[in-house]
């Protein structure tokens, strides 16, 4: 018996390979794959890798190999009909029958992939060389796309005069049925003749995972009533189940890294030209359910990146809402919103590729924005007030399906509530709920929050409730140093260019921080006349207000008077050069540490010399150290400064 197979990838799409394996391999997330032990032959060590993202399974010691339907063919001993039978069952998915009808279908779906092939090709051709072309040319050479990038992407235009596309293609032995069918004309209501579907437009092609073409998005080049138009849900195209990008984005994915989700065609190609080929884009809507689990075939964590207005963060929360029932171990989301007034595509032309991978390393995991939505901007100064949030939490945190996600979530927003309006030891105000002690500010958290989805949080570091007030974690710690070195170069610009050399060498633990580091740097390299005025502008437009007001802030540097802008030169210096000197002895300590595993695997003369060195650096460096003691910034000397 033959499926259909459209029927054979939705089933695969709705079945995840590791789900269907996990059930009876014990399988480990490592990246993007997993790793368990061979289920077909007897090993100690795992050799048997699972991936999504390719849809099968691969045994390295036996040579194993196939897809979800293979897997159930072998471990159960059915046949193709019946694995395919079984796991249809288990999706909800009908099992279609196979006869002349079925046949019939799947010719005219192949048939219609080549119309939508000779289509592409014919509105390639209006772009590239059609005189009618040229505005659409100079406006996506406007829009900073290169020649290149718009024949990668199969960029066309479909020219100002009705009937154009539906005459040169029945030239081509293709009729209007077909046409029709495949969503490139519309048969009028009243009857008529067809008219095209798209005209004065830039057309963007759609494709499928396997990157056939199969509907079209078309960018209106005149006045129109809609700025952006797909082609309408055909046979082949339902455009809440498909991404723009998609195929190039499975390709790209293991070398690029992050998965990251646009609002739109041109923010996906301007990343791509950027050196973020994985980005992706939802049609014009919403995210929908059979979208966030493809987006997770690919990616267990993608970065959703939204506009940094209102309307960005209502669009977040929607998200979180949608996505929360889908949760399962190592499938999230997360989430960035941009400087207010930017997207991908404006950022990455204007601030460059570094400023874009500053926003994608410091977006935010689905529980901080789950977090904010219930809390943001809200009034808890009273028991019942807070007893209403927590309710909301745990109604909230029920919609997860999968226990074990449900029982983190259920911790997690317990921990946050607890940190926000319990007591906590080590509390200066020694309140044990918000009313007592310590009064709400702004939207009635703790420490008087503000905090929003994508912001980069350089305040706390700790969640919610992390001012100076609360316990203090060595990584929290760790953190607030990196945040005073670097207040203290933005304060202090001629330190900047002192120590450029020394900062360049140095890779902070907070990669958003890092980040900012490097942004630091490369405006030192640029301009050697800054001063702290033109630094803070540049981070505004960057960055976006948050990351400068929370770096600035005095709460943060006040217990390191050196990195204040009323300290002297000669004050900031002394300081930023302890800080500098800190970093440099861990890396010498982590040096030594690293140095020792290898010489633990290769046991030789070489990395004996190479191992007592390193500890020789380690050693003269913890000698003279001054160590701050990532808490409060007083010095305790140990030996000579």
């Amino acid at each position: 018996m033959a499926f259909p197979p459209e029927f054979l990838d939705r089933l695969r799409h709705l079945l995840p390979l590791s789900d269907v394996i996990g059930r009876s391999v014990r399988l480990t997330r490592r990246g993007r794959e997993h790793s368990g032990l061979c289920p077909f032959h007897s090993e100690k060590s795992p050799s048997f890798t699972v991936s999504d993202d390719k849809g099968f399974y691969h045994c390295f010691g036996c040579g194993a190999h196939g897809d979800v339907v293979g897997f159930v063919m072998q471990t159960e001993g059915l046949s193709f009909p019946e694995a395919v039978e079984k796991l249809a069952n288990e999706a909800g998915l009908p099992v279609p029958e196979s006869g002349p009808r079925d046949r019939e279908r799947e010719t005219r779906r192949a048939d219609l992939h080549e119309v939508l092939e000779a289509a592409c090709v014919w509105f390639e051709e209006q772009l590239l060389a059609g005189r009618e072309g040229r505005a659409a040319r100079d406006y996506l050479e406007q829009r900073g796309l290169t020649a290149e990038t718009c024949r990668s992407f199969r960029l066309g235009y479909a020219p100002n005069r009705r009937g154009a596309l539906r005459q040169a293609l029945n030239a081509r032995g293709i009729g209007d049925g077909q046409l029709v069918a495949a969503g490139l004309v519309k048969q009028p209501e009243g009857g008529g003749e067809t008219r095209d579907y798209f005209f004065d437009r830039v057309i963007f092609p759609i494709a499928d995972r396997r990157g056939r073409i199969i509907a079209f998005g078309g960018r209106a080049m005149g006045d129109s009533p809609a700025k952006y138009l797909n082609s309408p849900d055909t046979e082949l195209f339902h455009k809440g189940r498909v991404l723009y990008n998609l195929d190039r984005a499975r390709k790209a994915v293991r070398e690029a890294g992050d998965v990251i989700v646009c609002e739109g065609y041109m923010d996906v190609i301007a990343l791509a030209q950027a050196g973020f080929p994985a980005a992706v884009a939802p049609l014009g809507t919403a995210i929908t359910e059979d979208q966030i689990q493809e987006l997770w075939r690919l990616d267990g964590e993608p970065v959703v990146c939204l506009d940094g207005d209102t309307a960005g963060q209502r669009a977040a929360y929607k998200l979180v809402e949608r996505a929360l029932p889908l949760l399962r171990p190592g499938f999230s989301l997360r989430f960035a919103l941009l400087p207010q007034g930017e997207d991908p595509d404006s950022l990455v032309k204007g601030q460059g590729a570094r400023a874009f991978r500053f926003l994608v390393d410091s977006s935010r995991p689905l529980s901080d924005v789950l977090w904010m939505k219930e809390t943001e901007a809200r009034n808890f100064d009273t028991p019942e007030r807070r007893a209403g949030l927590r309710q909301t939490l745990h109604k909230t945190v029920a919609q997860i399906a999968d226990p074990s996600v449900q029982e983190a979530y259920r911790t997690e927003m317990e921990q946050r509530f607890r940190q926000s309006f319990g007591f906590r030891r080590g509390d200066r105000n020694g309140s044990d709920w918000n009313g007592r002690g310590g009064k709400k500010r702004g939207g009635g958290l703790r420490d008087g929050s503000q905090s929003r989805p994508g912001a980069v949080s350089l305040g706390s570091g700790a969640g919610v409730g992390g001012g100076l007030g609360a316990h203090r974690s060595p990584s929290f710690l760790r953190r607030r140093s990196e945040q005073v070195l670097l207040a203290t170069l933005v304060n202090h610009p001629s330190l900047l260019y002192e120590t450029a050399e020394e900062m360049a060498g140095i890779e902070l633990v907070s990669r958003d921080l890092d980040g900012l580091r490097g942004a630091l740097i490369d405006l030192a390299a640029q301009r050697q006349d800054l001063d702290t005025v033109e630094i803070r502008r540049h981070l505004r437009q960057v960055f976006g207000n948050s990351v400068e007001a929370a770096l600035l802030d005095q709460d943060q540097v006040q217990l390191w008077p050196f990195a204040q802008a009323s300290a002297t030169v000669q004050e900031a210096r002394e300081g930023l050069r302890h800080l500098i000197d800190l970093y440099r002895q861990r890396a010498a300590a982590q040096d030594s540490v690293e140095e020792h595993r290898r010489f633990a695997q290769t046991m030789d003369e070489t990395s004996l010399s190479r191992l007592k060195a390193k500890q020789e650096a380690a050693q003269s460096g913890a000698n003279g150290r001054i160590d701050f003691d990532w808490a409060d910034g007083s010095d305790t000397s140990r030996g000579s400064t």
